[in-house]
């Protein structure tokens, strides 16, 4: 990963870390399960997002480094991740 891609993901993960945190508080405090809910649902979406940074560079390095593949193929597996992404957090 370039030192850009490391910090982006770095800080999703972060940003991950600091609403776990929130809610173990959020448990401690004893506030009402939509908000708890609300939480994890965030956390989750982060864990999902720095997922698909991930997964995108491993395609894009080590899958789809072939010369042999067209770059409009490369784009349309990535448009296709997208796609997939946005609608993984709504599958049960």
């Amino acid at each position: 990963m370039t030192p850009e891609e490391t910090k982006k993901l770095l800080d999703r993960l972060a940003r991950v870390e600091g609403q776990i945190r929130g809610l173990r508080n959020m448990l401690e405090d004893g506030r009402c399960c939509e908000d708890v809910l609300t939480q994890l649902l965030a956390a989750r979406s982060g864990l999902e997002s720095a997922s698909v940074l991930v997964l995108e560079k491993h395609l894009s390095d080590c899958v789809l480094n072939d010369a042999t593949i067209a770059d409009g193929t490369v784009d349309r597996v990535r448009e296709t991740l997208k796609l997939w992404s946005r609608h993984t957090s709504h599958i049960g």
